[in-house]
């Protein structure tokens, strides 16, 4: 009888030894820091062919040929959503993207939170608080010239080039606008592609791709021939950078 009850104890204990050694341990939290890595891409119309600047293009609703040497346009204000929907807001989070300065279409954010994210929120623009603080620094800085001085606001989108159905052969398209019913500045929240959860844990980089399509510009607007020239806030910036910023879409994160 002894020696029955001592093989049930040496079962009994192995059993237990068995159930905690395949216990799950939690996983652990992320922690730490990460950076975000955020790139635009430029298409041209519906198509897949690459924006190109200082190169002949055709508008293929207007008809018109369009030869870009200026596009530039502010992106702000950069907020990550985390699986909670609380968001992460990136401080001083204003960037200029010119295309002829191919490096500025990539954007690098450190010291993003170690967290787990499924989306992103960008504004379009410089927001209201930013166009009447004066003189600033950095991408804000008025020596890029996208800064109305006699306005106290910043130009929003600069699209500058040659086009043949222009009476003067050339178009000139500055574009802002922050208030009422002139406001040319949106904020769009994007999710990742396929509902997913990209946990940034320290060290680890998210890498964001974002497209847009300058042609987007003269949707509703139409031809350069109805107006080759915008330089101040009205219901033509308001028309011409909703189709822009509406367009923009996320094509990538991992």
């Amino acid at each position: 009888m002894k020696r029955f009850i001592l093989s049930i104890g040496v079962v009994a204990a192995a059993l237990s030894f068995s159930s905690c050694s395949t216990e799950e341990e939690p996983t652990p939290s992320p922690s730490g820091t990460g950076t975000l890595s955020l790139n635009f891409d430029y298409v041209w119309a519906m198509s897949s062919m690459p924006f190109e600047m200082e190169t002949v293009l055709y508008h293929p609703m207007t008809g018109d040929s369009l030869t870009y040497t200026t596009f530039k346009h502010y992106v702000s204000n950069v907020k990550l959503i985390a699986d909670d929907n609380s968001t992460y807001d990136v401080p001083e989070s204003y960037h200029l993207i010119d295309l002829m300065d191919e490096s500025s279409t990539s954007i690098t954010i450190n010291n993003i939170p170690a967290d787990t994210y499924k989306g992103i929120m960008i504004t379009f623009g410089v927001d209201s608080a930013r166009n009447v603080s004066g003189s600033q620094t950095g991408a804000l800085d008025p020596a890029n010239e996208m800064f109305w001085s006699w306005n106290n606001g910043y130009i929003m989108l600069k699209a500058e080039g040659t086009s043949p159905q222009s009476g003067t052969g050339n178009f000139v398209y500055h574009l802002g606008g922050f208030a009422g019913q002139i406001n040319t500045v949106s904020e769009r929240s994007f999710d990742f592609p396929n509902g997913s959860m990209i946990t940034i844990d320290n060290n680890d980089q998210l890498n964001v791709t974002m497209q847009a399509n300058p042609a987007r510009l003269f949707h509703t607007y139409g031809s350069v021939s109805n107006g080759a020239m915008v330089h101040m806030p009205g219901p033509a910036a308001v028309m011409m950078t909703a189709d822009f910023n509406s367009w923009v879409r996320l094509t990538d994160a991992q």
